[in-house]
């Protein structure tokens, strides 16, 4: 089965609010995210709850959708981070029933293909932007949740898979400069 991101999930922006260095939320950035959309392990509270409206407040499952910017990711948030409101930097996109997983449809939106056709799609040339319209009027197939739950562990597994080869190979650049050293001494 194959629907528009819309008619799954309801998909609401970020908010503009300026962090004050203490605070009781977490105002997320695409700065707390790291190359590959995780995010860092240690968040500040760095904006105060008061004029905060409920519907901003992150639940667990939420998808944010980086839009703006050449680094364009979805990352799920987890109900064990702080408290936490977006920017205006992402698209909040909540799954509207229990047709798809948070974490597919993050797979879906960080898949090569479904990158290119988004930024294919983007406006502006000095900072490009993916119009909300774009991602609600996006195609996802959606298979049945085993299946959903298979493509996301196959995922994790090649992401591991990938980030142990990378530390191989640089254990190995280390072991080789290393043997080099001790020759020429």
């Amino acid at each position: 089965m194959k629907a528009l991101i819309k008619d799954i999930t309801n998909i609401q922006t970020g908010l503009f609010a300026k962090p004050v260095g203490t605070g009781e939320l977490v105002y997320l950035q695409s700065r707390h995210f790291d190359e590959y959309g995780q995010l860092h392990a240690v968040l500040h509270p760095d904006l105060l709850a008061e004029g905060i409206s409920e519907k901003h407040l992150l639940k667990d499952g939420d998808v944010l959708f980086a839009a703006k910017g050449t680094k364009n990711f979805a990352a799920v948030f987890e109900n064990h981070n702080e408290p936490s409101v977006a920017s205006t930097s992402f698209f909040v996109i909540r799954p509207a029933d229990n047709k798809v997983l948070p974490q597919y449809l993050a797979w879906f939106l960080n898949n090569h293909t479904t990158q290119t056709l988004l930024k294919g799609q983007a406006i502006g040339t000095s900072i490009p932007s993916i119009s909300k319209q774009v991602l609600e009027n996006l195609e996802i197939p959606v298979p049945d949740i085993k299946t959903q739950k298979a493509i996301v562990e196959i995922s994790k597994l090649r992401n591991k898979e990938k980030s142990l080869k990378q530390k191989i190979e640089t254990l190995r650049e280390k072991q080789i400069q290393q043997q080099i050293i001790n020759a020429i001494k």
